[in-house]
């Protein structure tokens, strides 16, 4: 079921009415009759799945806190936290990654002359299988290392794993959040009209994102990207600006509508998004993108590794591992293992070379604080992240080497003033929509940014007209201007393959 899709639409309003009338202590098993429900959607046999995961970490959980208080009894915890991790991961691996083993083993032995592994079946990715599992990991993890006590009601750890909202695309969320949050459901204030107000207001801004911004920049980006091979240097570049348009539209929307559904039912989910193409280094973009998986990554993978408290070239090698480990978590292809490594090089020469552009800078006394520097710090790193991005929408490694060999090498300047701009799926009043709801994006950022305000917390500090007159506009916006495709066709969202 998706977010932007008509069964949605009669689905949270009824899950809503149920929920504020039923007995305080029921509702979190009426969530997680809807939370099934919402993922059964997809594929009714996957969610066996989620049970299954449910019910690994469910059960590592109560083991380790029984350990907790036996001594010396280290060993036995962490053959409990391998147990866990490795039943997860081994069915995380085998549902993602079968398909792209079996291919390039396949590549290792046509070299060699061998014949080929036939496919012995089909397998399918389930539908957000990346984020349950990391969620339910943390939960693992978090207990072996005494930051949360073990759950004991096996149906609330449950809702805490398959939270519909967050579900299939994130936020990814932490024990010490979401769970502390649903072990306490029947002490929420659901009745709170500014809540209620503010969720309201966050999950139209999702909408916006998705269907006025992001459904529209594929158009633009499906094409070219099919078919790069006839464009030159201009349509390429627009494509790949506009594909990180897109999976920031797309992205960011569903973590959007899924803090403000949350919120409206009295749940506060981590933050995902903080105006990440403000960001002035890699490092920083990496501090606003993705937050919860990144954070994740820190707190799972690289401080694991030893982190920062090992030598520098250790911390360099805990860098790229961690990053590979994200591009892998990604997908299964090489462009995602590509994407991983270029942000995993891209933080270790900032590091590396942090001190060298310091002193040159001193050396040709360079004003750092000011709007220019951070203006071209900004651009810089924009352009970098963009570089990545064309590894992350390629086919393969060679579609994008080809693709960018093909952006300098292709020089045609004139497309700007003949107009093959608009024969790409978008036309001119398109564009011109386009245009007009990435100001409305960039001034909401640029907000948030600079004052740490979301959209909801923007609006509640103004006027009662400029509010309403806001809240009207986009929503106008979204029955005007939104891409419904033929018959209400909805797009799905680009991380739900992940």
């Amino acid at each position: 079921m998706l977010f932007n899709s008509l069964q949605f639409m009669w689905f949270f309003p009824l899950v809503l009415a149920v929920y504020f009338i039923i007995p305080r202590r029921s509702r979190y098993i009426w969530l997680l009759i809807a939370s099934y429900y919402f993922y059964m959607g997809w594929n009714a046999k996957y969610l066996v799945l989620i049970v299954i995961s449910t019910v690994i970490t469910f059960a590592s959980g109560i083991l380790l806190e029984k350990e907790q208080q036996a001594k010396n009894r280290a060993k036995i915890k962490k053959a409990i936290v391998a147990a866990s991790f490795t039943s997860n991961l081994g069915i995380l691996a085998f549902f993602k990654y079968f398909d792209f083993f079996l291919e390039n083993l396949n590549v290792i032995l046509a070299h060699f002359g061998l014949m080929a592994i036939a496919k012995p079946f089909d397998v399918l990715l389930p539908v957000g299988i990346s984020f349950y599992t990391f969620q339910a990991l943390s939960y693992t993890a978090d207990v072996y290392r005494g930051e949360i006590a073990a759950e004991r009601n096996v149906l609330k750890y449950a809702l805490f794993v398959s939270f519909f909202p967050q579900l299939v695309a994130g936020p990814i969320e932490r024990s010490k959040n979401l769970l502390v949050q649903i072990q306490n459901v029947h002490a929420l204030d659901l009745w709170n009209y500014e809540r209620i107000k503010d969720g309201a207001i966050l999950m139209l801004w999702g909408y916006f994102l998705k269907m006025v911004v992001a459904d529209r920049a594929a158009v633009f980006v499906d094409e070219v990207f099919s078919h790069y091979g006839i464009y030159g240097s201009i349509e390429l570049m627009m494509a790949g600006w506009l594909f990180a348009v897109q999976i920031y539209g797309d992205f960011c929307s569903y973590s959007t509508i899924a803090i403000g559904a949350a919120k409206i039912m009295g749940f506060s989910l981590v933050d995902n998004f903080h105006a990440p193409y403000l960001a002035r280094s890699a490092k920083d973009f990496w501090r606003r993108w993705h937050i919860s998986l990144s954070t994740w990554l820190r707190d799972y993978v690289y401080i694991p590794l030893g982190g920062s408290r090992c030598g520098t070239r250790k911390r360099y090698r805990n860098l790229m591992a961690t990053f590979l480990v994200s591009g892998l978590w990604h997908g299964a292809n090489w462009t995602y293992v590509a994407w991983g490594g270029i942000h995993g090089a891209l933080l270790v020469l900032e590091s590396a070379t942090e001190k060298i552009r310091a002193k040159w800078l001193r050396s040709w006394n360079v004003n750092t604080d000011c709007f220019s520097f951070r203006l071209a710090e900004i651009m810089v790193t924009f352009a970098l992240v963009d570089f990545a991005w064309i590894f992350f929408r390629s086919a393969s490694v060679g579609d994008a080497s080809r693709y960018l060999s093909r952006m300098v090498s292709r020089f045609d300047p004139w497309a700007l003033f003949t107009g093959e701009l608009f024969t790409m799926g978008l036309d001119r009043t398109e564009m011109e929509i386009l245009t007009a709801a990435l100001i409305v994006v960039f001034l909401v950022d640029f907000v948030r940014d600079r004052f740490g305000w979301d959209i909801a917390e923007f609006l509640n500090r103004q006027n009662l007209w400029f509010a309403w007159l806001w809240i009207l506009a986009i929503f106008m916006s979204i029955v005007i201007f939104g891409e419904y495709g033929p018959t209400f066709d909805a797009k799905q969202f680009i991380y739900f393959q992940f």
